[in-house]
């Protein structure tokens, strides 16, 4: 496997800032979500955040056009109290050093998840490796707010549609933390099934929607050991009260269509427009599948090419995944693939599944969508990139320079004139 691709653990990671999402519950109403984008703030400019995992570092990047760095900001300014803490508690050194040694691989990850207040002054961050959720106050630098998850690892995050909560997952206690953005407090949690992992809102804020992707640290990769990854599902909530509306575990589903070969662990997601089908990545699969929602079935299902350089030994595969990034391109034709493990990016046609070309990529960790729609961003974990892919052409448009193993990337506004915090 060439150097560029044994870089860096892959957490793969779900969702894109630019779909939509509705899912018409059995025996129920409906629950809709959409990635309707709010209005600009005023006195706010739109930008990306890119999370660089390695680095504890988060790049503040245009979110079109030639997609410059504008700053950068450190999301560990508290690291050495958290050592100092860790180190005095066995326990918590212990799963310090697992997240290292496991999903790390000989890393620490110190940024997971980003989102933006409201008011463009503070960035929100989960630190897996602090197992943490912190404020940062976007003109010094320093922290405002610190909230301990429950358990010893934090993970992705969602923000409400109104800007003013947000959701994190407590993977290693099957938790769902929800927070208010600017004060830290919690407004609420839930439990889950095994390792949640991400999380959506619905559009208008009365749900919440989690999926459990199950143990994918363990060597146990071989589909007779498949009933060693645990409960894997997605959890729906009342986002007010956080009462279970409904579970959903694909297994059925993919047994009905007849491929009981894959796993059932849902990992990133697209919603049409319309929101009439969802489309979902699963580990180890190189490829992704179509989903009815009114009809609760599974349609279609799309293999994408392997890469002849990829090890076939699903044990090398980062966090039991193959293909892991999705987003779907505003006006709802487009998917836009991450094949993680097989170096590149694709623009698929969801009406003929066909794929475009190519895009070579090194472990392409993420996708989303520009600010403006009309291209698909993904980070390249592998060569410290985010790049930048036309969704109209399928062709790569432009690719920047960021921290050390970038992955979740996220549209955020920032005060017209930032820069980065204020020198100290």
């Amino acid at each position: 496997m060439p150097a560029a691709r044994t870089r860096g653990a892959r957490r793969l990671l779900l969702g894109s800032l630019a779909t939509a999402l509705a899912l018409t519950v059995t025996g129920g109403g409906t629950v809709a979500a959409s990635s309707a984008e709010s209005p600009r703030p005023v006195g706010l400019r739109e930008v990306m955040f890119v999370g660089n995992n390695w680095d504890g570092t988060a790049d503040v990047i245009e979110s079109t056009g030639d997609f410059a760095r504008i700053g950068r900001i450190n999301v560990i300014p508290d690291r050495e109290a958290r050592m100092w803490e860790i180190g005095l508690n066995p326990v918590k050194l212990a799963f310090f050093l697992g997240i290292r040694q496991g999903p790390g691989e000989g890393h620490d990850q110190f940024v997971d998840d980003m989102y933006a207040t409201p008011d463009g002054s503070a960035m929100v961050v989960s630190r897996p490796s602090f197992a943490d959720v912190v404020s940062i106050d976007l003109r010094t630098g320093r922290l405002n707010w610190r909230f301990p998850v429950s358990g010893f690892r934090s993970d992705h995050m969602a923000v409400s549609p109104d800007g003013t909560r947000v959701a994190v997952s407590a993977s290693t206690s099957n938790t769902v933390h929800v927070l208010d953005i600017t004060t830290g407090r919690q407004i609420g949690s839930f439990a889950t099934g095994d390792k949640p992992h991400e999380n959506v809102f619905s559009a208008d804020g009365r749900h919440l929607w989690n999926m459990a992707i199950g143990e994918v640290t363990t060597a146990l990769d071989d589909p007779f050991w498949d009933w060693t990854k645990g409960d894997r599902r997605i959890t729906v909530v009342d986002a007010r009260t956080f009462e279970q509306v409904r579970v959903i575990d694909m297994r059925a589903r993919l047994d009905a269509f007849g491929r009981k070969d894959l796993s059932d662990a849902v990992r990133p997601v697209a919603f049409t427009p319309d929101e009439s089908k969802l489309y979902f990545q699963v580990s180890f699969f190189n490829g992704f599948l179509e989903y009815d929602i009114a009809t609760d079935r599974i349609t279609r299902v799309k293999t994408l090419p392997q890469n002849p350089a990829t090890d076939p030994d699903r044990t090398t595969w980062v966090n039991d995944s193959r293909h892991h990034g999705m987003s779907m391109s505003p006006d709802g034709k487009r998917l836009c693939i991450a094949a993680t493990m097989d170096d590149y990016a694709t623009v698929v046609d969801r009406e003929t599944l066909k794929e475009g070309p190519l895009v070579e990529a090194s472990k392409p960790y993420w996708a989303t969508v520009s600010g403006d729609g009309r291209s698909c961003v993904i980070s390249e974990s592998g060569t410290d990139r985010v790049t930048a892919i036309d969704f109209a052409t399928g062709r790569r448009v432009a690719s920047v320079p960021v921290g050390d193993h970038p992955q979740r990337v996220r549209l955020a506004h920032v005060p017209a004139d930032w820069t980065g915090p204020a020198a100290r």
